[in-house]
This record gives structure tokens, sequence and C-alpha cells, in this order.
């Protein structure tokens, strides 16, 4: 049980992305060999080695030092044993002076000086001190001996190998060699992911970018399915237009003959209750198509956000609203979107605002990666529980709201939704601390 916390924190520096991940496969495997390799190569094989040419050293020592015992004073036990020391390249001083080493004496990263220590010590009793940190590789060793302590240097090239490293460096660099081959190859394989993906999200947005089906089999085949579900959700988008066209001219028929003949009828409460009626079933049929046709065929392009906000409020102020622009904090950049279907979101969530309360204001600005068009107004707000609800076609929440300022057919929010996803953000419902009403937020990816 307590591995899953483990793994969720460990889980927060993985990387994210496709390509980092098969990165991380790629090499976590080398770099785990690598290391398997060198520590079984250094503690089985070199140290192995070390020890064997250690023992076969040790075995000349022991011949140098009975020479040395077998001598009746010290000068003639010298002189024998450097007969026998030099044929075997071993340096001999006696006494052994103030230099000769008094403990054993290594470093600590030194694996091979630690096997020539314990293997001089397992086949020499008589060895008191050795030295293996010379830096010109010399190796020096204090002896007990019947006529005094004896000092006696060899090369450690006798003890161990010299060149063990070629092999480390060769593994590390065809590793490395074979690390950077594996990762222009993984790049070029991952390559055809990413432009599908960048081609859905653009999709998505409401952008037709040009794609090929490239790369492994698996991810042509991505591709191409990608490729007949753009073409079908085309065609039923065109399908729905032409439609939509068609049922538009014919209700549009016979509300402009209801229209015309009640212009002829004399003017009474009744005439007047008919001509509303008229009027509000026109806006709805506006409010029905805009919902349904989504300005699909409307291209994405450079707009300016504060400009395009502007206009809509400059034009809801001429219809007789309350509405003000708040200035933004910072210059806003040039955003690609698609201004009609944005302009249409920003007129409905206003005028739901005037609908519901008699002041709104409308503020843009940029936060983390988004476009955020704020509309708050100081109406009664919608609750929390049924905000969600609210953004639902044909969700009225009159009960929530004042239904004697005039009723929408339930549409306003979901449009403005729909308009948010399809520019990759989001339509974000609160309350105003402000004016204390609803606060609704547009945000599209910049």
């Amino acid at each position: 049980m307590a591995s899953f916390p483990v793994m969720f924190r460990l889980k927060r520096f993985l990387p994210r992305g496709l390509f980092g991940r098969a990165a991380l496969i790629l090499i976590v495997p080398i770099v785990t060999i690598q290391l398997v390799v060198s520590t079984a190569f250094i503690q089985r094989h070199f140290e192995g080695v070390t020890r064997q040419m250690t023992e076969g050293v040790a075995i000349d020592l022991a011949f140098v030092l009975d020479e040395f015992a077998a001598g009746a004073t010290p000068a003639a036990a010298l002189a024998w044993a450097e007969r026998v020391a030099g044929p075997l390249e071993i340096t001999l001083r006696f006494p052994a002076g103030p230099e000769a080493p008094q403990t054993d004496r290594r470093a600590f990263y030194d694996v091979s000086g630690r096997a020539i220590i314990e293997t001089l010590h397992a086949k020499l009793p008589s060895l008191q001190a050795a030295d293996v940190t010379d830096a010109e590789r010399m190796v020096r060793l204090r002896f007990a001996t019947p006529h005094g302590d004896l000092v006696a240097e060899l090369s450690r090239r006798r003890m161990s190998a010299t060149n063990p490293h070629q092999l480390l460096v060769l593994m590390v660099f065809a590793s490395v060699l074979m690390t950077v081959v594996a990762y222009f190859f993984l790049r070029n394989q991952l390559r055809p992911i990413a432009r599908l993906a960048k081609a859905a999200e653009a999709f998505g947005r409401g952008e037709k970018v040009p794609y090929r089906p490239r790369g492994a089999l698996e991810v042509r085949a991505a591709g191409q399915s990608f490729l007949d579900m753009r073409a079908r959700i085309e065609r039923q988008i065109e399908q729905r237009t032409l439609m939509l066209s068609g049922v538009s001219h014919d209700l549009r028929t016979p509300l402009t003959r209801m229209r015309l003949s009640l212009s002829m009828l004399p003017e009474d409460e009744e005439t007047a209750a008919l001509q509303a009626d008229v009027t509000q079933m026109e806006r709805l049929v506006d409010e029905f198509l805009a919902f349904v046709r989504g300005d699909a065929t409307e291209g994405a392009e450079e707009a300016d956000p504060l400009a395009l906000a502007r206009s809509v409020v400059e034009a809801s102020v001429r219809g007789g609203g309350q509405v003000a622009l708040l200035p933004p904090a910072r210059v806003l950049p040039r955003v690609r979107m698609r201004p009609q279907a944005v302009a249409r979101a920003l007129e409905n969530l206003i005028g739901n605002g005037l609908r519901h309360g008699n002041r709104v204001e409308v503020s843009v600005q940029r936060v983390a990666g988004e476009l955020v068009f704020s509309v708050e107004d100081n109406g009664p707000g919608i609750p929390e529980d049924r905000r969600e609800e609210a953004m639902r076609p044909f969700t009225r929440l009159e009960a929530a709201r004042d239904p004697n300022r005039g009723g929408g057919v339930g549409l306003g929010l979901s449009i403005a939704a729909d308009v948010a996803m399809s520019h990759g953000g989001a339509l974000r419902l609160g309350r105003s601390e402000r004016l204390g009403g609803l606060r609704a937020e547009l945000a599209v990816a910049a």
C-alpha cells in the first residue's frame, strides 16, 4: 500500500510528453546495462585479475624476504636480497627511513588498491603497512624482519591491469553513439504523431490544416482514420448548413406573410399581441439557427481582442444597454480566432446580463496562455449548483432569475460555451465580486 504514494511522488518528475517518455524508456535500460556490466567487471573480472597478479608478486616478495632473513648480518642480508630483488624489479631500502609507510594507505575510490592490500596481507604475514597512493604508481611495502624493518618498492603495473578503463570507455562511447542514433530515429518516428495531434487540435478549433499520413503503419492508420472522420464531420456540417438554409427560408416566408397581414389590420391590443408573437418567433428562429450553425463556415484569422470587445460593447450601448468596457491591465496581442463567433458569444453574454440586470461590465485580459473575455452583471446570478445545468441547450433557469425582465430560449450560454470550446477554451461561470451578479468568463486559447 505504501508503494502508491511513492509512485505518485515519482510521477511528478517523469516527463509528460510522448517524446520524453519514449526517450526515458530508451535511455534507462542503456544506463542500467552500463551500471550492471561496469559493476560486474570491476568487482569480478578486474578485481579478480588484480588479486591473481598480486599473488604472483607476493611469491616474489616472499622469496626476497626469505633471502634477506637468511643473511648473517644486516649488510650481508641486504646484499644477498638485492641480488635476488634486482632481476625481479624490486627496490629495497634498509633500514626503513621516516618516509616508510606507517599504516595502510589508499584512495577511497581505489578498488584495485584495496584488493592489492588485502591480498598482500593474506600472503605475507610480515607485512606491516602498504602505501598505494604514489602518483607515479609505485607501491611501498614495509616488512618486519629479524634484522629490522625493511622497505620494498615495486611498480603497481605488476599487480593491476593498466588499461581496464579502455573497455569502460569503449562501452560508454558506444552507448552514447547508439543513444544519439536512437534519439534521431525516435524523433523521426514521433514527428508524425505530433503532426496528427496538431491537425486534430486545429480541427477542434474550427481550422483545417494540411495533413498527410506518414510514419509507421499504426500511425498511418490513425492518420487516415482522422482524415476520414474529419471528412465525415465536414460533410455532416455542410449538409446541416444546407438544411438549415432551407428551413430558414421556409420559416421566414410564412412569418413575413403574417407580419404583412398584421400590418393591414386595425391597430388594437390583439394585433399588437400577435405582432409581438411574430417578432418573438423570428427571434427564436434566429437563435435556433445560430446555435445549430455555430459559425462552422467562418475561417480563423488574426484579430484584435480589445477592438472586438469594444465593437460589441458599442453596439450594445447604441441599443440602449448600460454596458462599460474596462481598460486592460496591459497591451493585448492579436490572437488567432473566429471573430464573428466570439462577437456573437459576447453579444449573447451581454444580452443575458442586460436581460436579468441593468448594468454590465466587460473586460479582456490574458491569463496563463488564455484570452479571457469577462462579462459581469448586477443581476441575481446563478446558484453554484445550477451553473453547469445553465450551459445546457434549451435550459431556462427562470426560477433563479427574474422572468419579468424577458426570457430567452435557453441558448445564450450554450452558444457561448460552444464557441469557447471550439477555440480550445471553456466558459466559466461564477459570481461577480464587483457587481454581485453573474460573472461569465469566455476563455479562448491564445
